[in-house]
This record gives structure tokens, sequence and C-alpha cells, in this order.
């Protein structure tokens, strides 16, 4: 019987006529991987169930500086976390044009680190903002009245996140507002009137040109400053309840452009600020002329004082401002180590 390819053999067979497809755990696998040296440099300024929106910060080939685009994150950066802030290497269709997806394929090292727990026991770090330069801590004056204990734990996330806080008041017309900015004197916080009837052109002078967050709980006026801030922003606002509390109107972090430049980073309102990722060495190492003078404290103080901390050195300071410092950066780790959820910032009968 003739072959295949001849006359030779009893078929006709060859090595050139057997085609075997590999199976998937014998095929060559390579663990490198792309360098993306051309990928584009992005900011991301949103995200939503696993896209993030980005704006390109270059011009290159392909796009302007200022596109915006949706992403996708790499396969290959697995569950490296992703936030609002974050600079960003993106490559793939870069024109912004509908219906496209790019890939985030490098995350920048990040210069600045807003975190929070869910509570005080809570093991797992929320990043809220990545790269602010502020901290933009937004309080009512009244209704739902001030709680020295949120701020006093927003201010230690600040100081140990590498962010300037900035103490932003509200509704100074239903009580007077320099009672409560004076507890946060000694710590040198600016403190600014952002009501709706104040002129906001020092709060420009501090955020334009920088990226900022923004902070506080629900019902203080905060996405009412955004909208002053950005006037096309249209973030919800919402009132306060009959119980003191307020409603729930920003549902996820989104960074808004500033029309002089740089951008505000308005957060989800929010009634708990846990820092479990923070010890007393944390919150004094943020002030350089007290975390020296630390360095005389017995070990394992927690610069508490007498009488948990007979020998704390913060108790021989001669110099008064500096002692003053001192007593409210002891005041802020008393927050710090709080349990009492009045303290925490959230309303002794909110189950969240």
């Amino acid at each position: 019987m003739a072959g295949r390819r001849g006359t030779s053999g009893a078929r006709g067979w060859d090595e050139s006529d057997v085609r075997i497809r590999p199976g998937k755990g014998s095929r060559p696998r390579t663990k490198l991987r792309p360098s993306h040296d051309d990928a584009a440099a992005a900011m991301v300024v949103s995200v939503d169930r696993g896209r993030w929106g980005c704006v390109l910060l270059d011009d290159g080939p392909t796009h302007a500086a200022g596109t915006r685009v949706v992403t996708m994150r790499a396969r290959e950066l697995g569950r490296t976390p992703i936030v609002v802030g974050d600079h960003v290497g993106v490559v793939g269709d870069l024109t912004g044009a509908r219906d496209t997806l790019a890939r985030i394929v490098r995350v920048e090292e990040r210069s600045t680190v807003l975190r929070r727990t869910a509570d005080d026991s809570d093991p797992y770090e929320r990043v809220v903002v990545a790269n602010a330069e502020r901290l933009l801590i937004v309080v009512a004056v009244a209704d739902p009245p001030p709680r020295a204990g949120f701020v006093a734990r927003a201010l230690v996330a600040a100081y140990t996140g590498g962010l300037t806080p900035v103490l932003c008041l509200t509704k100074g017309d239903l009580d007077d507002p320099s009672v409560f900015a004076a507890e946060f004197t000694a710590l040198d916080v600016p403190v600014l009137m952002v009501g709706v009837d104040d002129d906001l052109a020092e709060l420009h002078e501090t955020i334009d040109g920088r990226i900022s967050a923004l902070i506080g709980h629900s019902g203080v006026g905060k996405s009412t400053l955004v909208n002053r801030l950005v006037p096309d922003a249209g973030r919800a606002t919402g009132v306060v309840s009959g119980v003191g509390k307020g409603r729930h109107t920003s549902t996820q972090s989104v960074a808004l452009e500033l029309g002089a430049g740089g951008w505000v980073v308005d957060t989800p309102g929010i009634r708990s600020f846990g820092l479990a990722h923070v010890s007393p060495d944390d919150v004094v190492a943020a002030f350089s002329d007290l975390h020296e003078i630390a360095e005389d404290c017995p070990r394992g103080c927690t610069h508490q004082g007498p009488p948990a901390d007979p020998e704390c050195a913060f108790d021989a300071i001669e110099d008064p401002a500096t002692h003053r410092r001192a007593l409210a950066v002891r005041e802020l780790l008393g927050a710090l180590q709080s349990n009492d959820p009045w303290e925490l910032g959230q309303d002794r009968n909110d189950p969240a």
C-alpha cells in the first residue's frame, strides 16, 4: 500500500506527519516580564469595582497631558493596592476614547500615605489617599457637634503619614468657633473658617497647586465645601438627621481638579478613625524636637506622665511653648490609646 509521502515503508509515515500539542504543564514558560519603560505617567483619580480612572501627566506620541483613561490592573501586579493619588505607569490605549481600556503596570513609591483602620483592634490597614500634601480636617462647630477625639486621631494620621493638617471649621454662625479651635493651638495647626458664607481665599492659598485630601464626619459640610472649591464637581449634599448624625453623601474617594491647579480628594464620610497601626513612638517621631527630648525617657515610656510614666522627659521641659506642645501631643496619645467610641468620634448609639 502506497504511503502518503512515497512508496517506502508500509504506510510511508515520517516524523513530519506527527504533531503533538504539549500539555499545559509541559509548555515552556519564562519568568521574564516586559520592563514597560515606555509606560506613560499618570495619577489615579478614581476607583470603582476593579477599574481605575487615571489622568495622564505628560504628552506622548498618542496622547496629551490631562487625558483621562480607564484602566485595569496588570496581572503581574497581583493584588498590589492602588488608591486615589497613586502615581502609576500605564500602557495600552491611551487615547481616552470611549470603551477603551489601558493597563496599570507600575505603581510608584508613595511620598505620603493617609491610613486608617476600622477600629483600634483591626489589623487591616486601609490606605485612604496616597501622595497628598495637605489633610483638610472638616469639622462643624455645631450640628453635628465637634468631636475633639476624632480631630486628634486625624492629626495623628496626618503627622505619621507625612501630611500637613489643616483644621477647617464650618457652620461658624451656629456657635463660637474659637472655643473648639483653642484645643489645638499648641500644635500650631492652621485653623480656617470655610462655612458657606466664609471667604475661601486663605484656603485656596493653602491648597492651590497641591494635592489635598478632605476627611470629616457625614453632615459637617464637606461636600458643600468641595462644590465651592470645584463648582462643576456636583458632589451630593445632605442634611443632618434628627439624632445629630449626618447622612453619607460621598460613597467613594475621588480626586477633583482645582481651577488654579492642584487636586482635592473628597473621601467618604466616616464615623470612626481607627489607628491600630500607629504606636506612641510613631506619633512622637513626627515632631523632631519632641522626638529628641523623648530619647531621655525610660524604655517603654508611653509619654502619658504620672502615674503611668512618672519619669517621662516631657515633664522636665522648661521652655513654656515646647511644654505646651508636649502636653498637646500627650493629649493626642491619650486619644490614640482610648477605646471609648466617643473619643473615636463615633456616636455611642451608632452601631457603625
